[in-house]
């Protein structure tokens, strides 16, 4: 095939309906949330703008067509998440968080599962939640580690026809839901036989909720995203249904990793959509502002070098993500270390070019009556979360490069 960067006429109608929303309710979250004090009152106040985004059927959209959604793939993805991620952080990344929370059913579920888990999905109404219950306190880069490790620390017993799970969570997207007793479906990485080495102890359950014993302790204070629901809760005797798990016993571990490696590729793409807002008012600022001389700023040459290194990083980091996102799709060899550099370049290229851009505009921006100053505390989080780049990315780049089989070639090959 050859290679080829255009969108399809479909896609192209999803960016543009997805860009078309960003601008009429995306743009709206920041002056509903931002004056409020807590996180959870915050969170709560996204919920009309989320309800809106199920109702003109993104949600349905970018579930696979298979499954009874509208989504062809990961570049559908890829393209709301730009579109949104320009124009809002908190409720796009509360959407992206539920596919991330449903993504063990949509890879690992019988039929019958995902039939009957993904259901409330797929219906344009409401504010269903899902979320993945991966990260605990005390980290999980070492989730998968064999004894004397501990690995995932959550645990699941059988009991009669359900399973009673116990442990603790942090860091997971909207898992307490709205109302704080748990999202509507809750995929929760546990160890389901403590004897048992890694790749047959983890495995996958999910809780349907709201569920007894789910109990939030608190909503964390994060950086950035001061609108989106990350908390720290227990999961106390919690009860699953027998056959809500994912794949059967033992297969967590897979579920884990094919989960995060299609949601590395569009770390990129957020950084992507990072960079380009703030990269739109940098050279608006440019363009306008003298600050003091006798020209626009931007007809300095320190300027405009640096305008243009951002939009040429801005160029390349989307090439690579997208790159990533159609190899996934296409299943193709190299799609992996794609996705892995997708995620590490565009998350700390981010952090970077947004840096940059704010000694363009220069002091001002540090006042968050100016935009940068909150996207460089958005952006913050992409180099540190869905796998660390330095605890978890980074090294499973290391692993690759060190197996026998590796063909520093294969990834270049991957879109050919």
């Amino acid at each position: 095939m050859p290679i080829d960067f255009t969108l399809t006429a479909e896609q192209r109608d999803l960016q543009l309906s997805a860009r078309k929303f960003a601008r009429r309710v995306l743009v709206e979250v920041g002056p509903a949330t931002r004056h409020l004090p807590t996180p959870e009152a915050r969170f709560a106040a996204t919920r009309p703008f989320y309800e809106e985004a199920i109702r003109d059927g993104f949600l349905h959209r970018l579930i696979p067509v298979p499954l009874g959604g509208g989504g062809t793939g990961l570049l559908d993805l890829a393209v709301v998440a730009e579109e949104f991620q320009a124009v809002d952080v908190n409720v796009s990344l509360t959407l992206f968080a539920t596919l991330l929370g449903l993504m063990p059913v949509m890879l690992g579920g019988s039929p019958e599962q995902c039939q009957r888990l993904l259901a409330p999905f797929l219906n344009r109404s409401g504010a269903p939640l899902a979320a993945f219950g991966f990260s605990e306190p005390g980290g999980s880069a070492n989730f998968a580690a064999p004894a004397p490790a501990e690995g995932v620390r959550t645990t699941a017993r059988l009991d009669g026809d359900h399973w009673i799970v116990n442990g603790a969570k942090q860091w997971v997207s909207s898992a307490t839901g709205w109302g704080g007793k748990g999202a509507d479906l809750i995929s929760v990485v546990c160890r389901t036989d403590p004897a048992a080495p890694p790749d047959k102890a983890i495995s996958v359950i999910v809780v349907e909720g709201p569920a007894d014993g789910i109990v939030m302790e608190r909503a964390l204070e994060s950086v950035g995203h001061r609108a989106h629901l990350t908390p720290r809760f227990k999961i106390s005797s919690v009860r699953a249904r027998k056959d809500n798990i994912i794949g059967g016993p033992g297969a967590g571990l897979q579920l884990v990793e094919g989960s995060f490696t299609s949601t590395a590729a569009l770390v990129g793409v957020f950084g992507v959509a990072l960079m380009r807002a703030a990269f739109e008012f940098a050279l608006n600022f440019a363009r306008t502002e003298r600050r003091g001389g006798a020209v626009p700023i931007i007809e300095h040459q320190a300027v405009g070098y640096a305008l243009a290194d951002a939009k040429t990083a801005i160029e390349a980091t989307r090439a690579l993500s997208f790159r990533a996102c159609h190899a996934l799709d296409a299943q193709a060899p190299g799609a992996f270390e794609l996705s892995l550099q997708s995620k590490i370049f565009g998350s700390e290229t981010a952090v970077r070019v947004i840096t940059d851009l704010m000694r363009v505009v220069g002091i001002d921006s540090y006042d968050h009556q100016l935009p940068l100053a909150g996207l460089l505390q958005d952006a913050l989080a992409y180099p540190l979360f869905d796998g660390g780049n330095m605890g978890v990315r980074r090294r499973q780049l290391h692993m690759l490069l060190m197996s026998p089989g590796y063909d520093p070639l294969t990834a270049f090959a991957a879109t050919g």
